[in-house]
């Protein structure tokens, strides 16, 4: 399949707008295509750096999408101009909304039962026709064999056309490139989307995620849990696409 995009570090992120990638989606939802979206954000693109196997899931994917501000940045500084933020949670609604018209149905896999209890009366209340055919809270861990086969029975069996997958990054990813071919359904990987959906975290004010401050926020909401990934992931992208713009216009110099 041919892709429209640029690497972004160990990434390659593809450059596209909202509309062609909520039709991608709903295209092979519809045809029930086994295929699977990352959206990737600072942690993620400095994870391909370090963790082979996730740089895999993330360029071996069918669409991997400039989640966080900063990446949306370096695309439009890699060539890409006019590129927005594709975030993972903006996505999700935007692609229901759609399955509610269409009539498309959905699957949610992951998080706790408490959230997805949340998350069921937040649909409910937002997208009163929407057809939800599955949720699932996978056990904490690495799943057997038997239990695996029954989640992708239990996903198949549905009738899903999409799967939304909230592991959280890097296992998310990871669960997606294994179950391509397996799950019949196009999955999702859409992080903390199931918590700030369901109401149990609060996202940042509507201008605060236009202006791309919206880590910022979360660093407030989560001190201690993000400001050591933060200060480290930060700093990292900072130097590695610095050195990547810099080599890219000695090329451009050269030629």
């Amino acid at each position: 399949m041919l892709r429209r995009g640029t690497p972004v570090l160990g990434a390659f992120i593809d450059t596209l707008s909202w509309d062609e990638t909520t039709a991608k989606i709903v295209s092979w939802g519809s045809a029930h295509e086994s295929r699977y979206v990352c959206a990737c954000n600072v942690h993620s693109v400095v994870t391909t750096t370090t963790d082979p196997e996730f740089k895999a899931a993330v360029n071996f994917s069918d669409m991997s999408l400039p989640d966080g501000a900063p990446i949306a940045w370096a695309c439009r500084r890699l060539g890409f101009p006019t590129q927005e933020r594709i975030n993972g949670p903006d996505l999700m609604w935007r692609y229901l909304r759609e399955a509610e018209r269409l009539g498309q149905s959905v699957y949610f896999y992951g998080s706790t039962e408490y959230i997805l209890n949340k998350l069921r009366s937040s649909l409910k209340v937002s997208f009163p026709d929407l057809v939800v055919v599955g949720m699932r809270s996978p056990k904490f861990g690495v799943l057997s064999l038997s239990e695996d086969e029954a989640d992708i029975c239990s996903i198949n069996d549905s009738g899903a056309n999409v799967l939304f997958v909230g592991l959280g990054c890097p296992k998310q990813e990871k669960w997606m490139a294994a179950h391509r071919g397996r799950v019949q359904a196009v999955m999702i990987g859409v992080g903390a989307a199931f918590d700030f959906h369901s109401g149990s975290i609060h996202r940042a004010p509507r201008w605060m995620q236009q202006n791309g401050l919206e880590w910022i926020h979360r660093l407030y909401s989560e001190p201690r849990r993000l400001f050591k990934r933060y200060l480290s992931t930060n700093t990292k992208f900072m130097i590695g696409i610095s050195r990547q713009l810099i080599s890219m216009r000695l090329n451009a110099h050269e030629k």
